[in-house]
């Protein structure tokens, strides 16, 4: 259903001779003033897209009466730049239609484990660690290692990446899911392609006011932190473990030399992972709702195929293939991102209605 743009500007001018009341309650100008700035945002938003239209309709029109080529050459790339701003600012315009989850917003904790084939799936969590920590610097955020266990071989058998920055959880909510890689491993000497799995868990973090934890509800035990081949063993009991007994979330931590660290780190990633195990629900309902599944962080799902020996990569979610893995395993997997972030968009299409159209 379209959206009735005549009624959105009726609504606003209500809006704004209500507000002139100087009778208003504070609570019920709040609220006035909330819906007028969304109002007030779309309007504008539309505006620029209406005006950026006929100055593209009218630069289509002169490339078509141009005769000398090279004033036609102009025009067709003043079209081609209006085209990549109208774009834009259609994607802009979605965003405030259909608003994006709260969450999308927030900073992450990432969470890669080794899944099926042993030291293979261990060494490939290394490998999905570099291209999570290589795409992070790309976007100009900052990841950090919080937690890890290390193997003989170089691999993990899980790492906890903390990555901060503006919309981190909204680019990578899709990585949720099993991982799989296709290739030959190195200790191999038949050649013969192996496949193994990886999980990965995006966490948005957690902020005080999301999740209130009674100290009553938490279990901790403390253990001495070990690792690959005698490497981070301490002589006292500096590893930890939080037990949330409500719902039986557990969280170790054990890079710290500190214990006190260690518990404060493992403590944060907790709170992080109910705050996860809550937008999961939420978002299920949602999709319960309108009878679809769609899968949206859905832990047990294939998400994506890495395929080694033909140097291909393919994502599960948005049926996007690319014969470039190469580059993909160095961080770069922005046509996978924004392919994700398109079906993302697509879906608050689905389930959005504003000002009583949609």
């Amino acid at each position: 259903m379209a959206i009735e743009w005549d009624v959105l500007r009726k609504r606003h001018k209500q809006l704004s001779d209500s507000l002139a009341n100087n009778q208003l309650d504070r609570a019920e100008r709040e609220k006035l003033q909330k819906e007028y700035a969304q109002l007030d945002s779309l309007l504008l938003k539309h505006t620029e897209i209406h005006d950026i239209q006929a100055v593209l309709d009218d630069a289509r029109k002169q490339v078509q009466q141009e005769t000398d080529s090279e004033m036609a050459q102009l025009f067709e790339q003043e079209v081609h730049d209006l085209e990549q701003a109208l774009s834009k600012l259609q994607k802009e315009l979605d965003d405030l239609l259909y608003p994006p989850y709260e969450h999308d917003n927030r900073s992450v904790f990432l969470e890669i484990r080794s899944g099926a084939g042993g030291q293979e799936a261990a060494l490939f969590v290394a490998d999905l660690l570099k291209m999570y920590s290589n795409y992070a610097a790309k976007m100009g955020w900052r990841a950090t290692v919080e937690d890890s266990s290390a193997t003989d071989l170089g691999g993990f058998r899980e790492v906890v990446l903390y990555i901060q920055g503006k919309g981190v959880y909204g680019h990578l909510k899709h990585e949720s899911g099993v991982h799989r890689v296709q290739r030959v491993p190195e200790t191999e000497t038949s050649g013969r392609v192996h496949t193994s799995t990886a999980t990965v868990a995006v966490l948005p973090e957690a902020k005080e006011v999301d999740i209130l934890i009674n100290p009553s509800d938490l279990r901790v035990d403390v253990f001495r932190a070990s690792g690959a081949g005698g490497q981070h063993v301490n002589t006292t009991d500096s590893a930890v473990r939080i037990t949330h007994e409500p719902t039986g979330v557990v969280v170790s931590c054990q890079d710290e030399r500190s214990q006190h660290k260690n518990k404060a780190k493992a403590l944060k990633i907790l709170k992080s992972r109910i705050l996860a195990h809550e937008v999961e629900k939420q978002q299920q309902h949602e999709r319960s709702q309108r009878k679809q599944q769609v899968g949206a962080g859905m832990r047990a799902e294939k998400v994506r195929t890495y395929n080694f020996p033909q140097n291909r990569v393919t994502d599960h979610q948005v049926n996007v293939t690319l014969k470039k893995l190469d580059m993909v395993m160095e961080g770069d997997i922005d046509v996978i991102i924004q392919a994700l972030q398109e079906k993302d968009r697509q879906e608050r299409r689905d389930r959005a209605i504003v000002g009583g159209v949609g």
